[in-house]
């Protein structure tokens, strides 16, 4: 069976998988840069379990119904279209940069060291190279993703199917549902999405790319109280 969340529609995720839960925190440098996770609480897995995808909830990360007192809109508008239908491709000596920017969750991985729109023009170096990996991996929507230009293969992380709520101190906020290790999401019509190894769904409510995240929660600075 593949490990599912299907969007309802204008409520919560449903999740039908005993897949693991835990909070995470973008932790960053001295200079503020995003550069690191740090895993914290964990949630026991109970499936099938709802999870909040309105904001309004008062048993975060759990939906307690809110949705429905709000009149909440939860109204998909991503694109159905292919990650590599969706991306820009940079090239660089020895890696490529596949960059799509409407999934951009604002965890800035992407800033240290110059940027990952320089380093890619320095694969040839081994250490730019080792940097532009780190920082495409960590990035938790899969905007970004480093492509081997010998076997034209993406770069990915392992991840074994799990999910995570990510937090931002540097921004002051909460931020997306970070899905990771291939778990297949399933729109309000019953049509899934593209499996991918790392994605990030909107919990803030705010997003005007639902199901995923847009970064509208550092600009609403959406806590989730937890």
């Amino acid at each position: 069976m593949q490990p599912e969340i299907h969007v309802t529609k204008d409520g919560p995720y449903l999740v039908l998988w005993p897949l693991p839960l835990a909070q995470v925190t973008i932790g960053t440098n001295e200079a503020g840069e995003s550069v690191r996770w740090d895993w914290g609480r964990k949630f026991p897995p109970r499936p099938p379990t709802s999870l909040c995808r309105c904001g309004g909830s008062s048993n975060k990360p759990y939906c307690d119904g809110t949705h429905a007192r709000i009149g909440f809109d939860g109204t998909e508008t991503a694109s159905r279209k292919p990650y590599r239908e969706l991306a820009k491709t940079i090239q660089g000596p020895t890696a490529s940069l596949m960059d799509a920017e409407s999934l951009c969750a604002f965890a800035r991985y992407c800033d240290p060291n110059g940027k990952v729109w320089s380093l890619v023009k320095e694969t040839d170096d081994a250490e730019a190279k080792r940097k532009l990996l780190h920082q495409t991996c960590d990035c938790p929507s899969g905007r970004l993703v480093a492509i081997d230009n010998a076997t034209g293969e993406p770069i990915e992380p392992h991840y074994e199917p799990s999910l995570a709520l990510i937090e931002d101190p540097a921004e002051g906020c909460s931020g997306p549902l970070w899905v990771r290790g291939g778990v297949r999401v399933v729109g309000g019509d019953g049509i899934p999405y593209e499996i991918r190894n790392r994605v990030t769904l909107c919990r803030c409510g705010a997003s005007k790319n639902k199901p995923f995240c847009d970064g509208s929660h550092a600009a609403i600075k959406f806590k989730d109280g937890i």
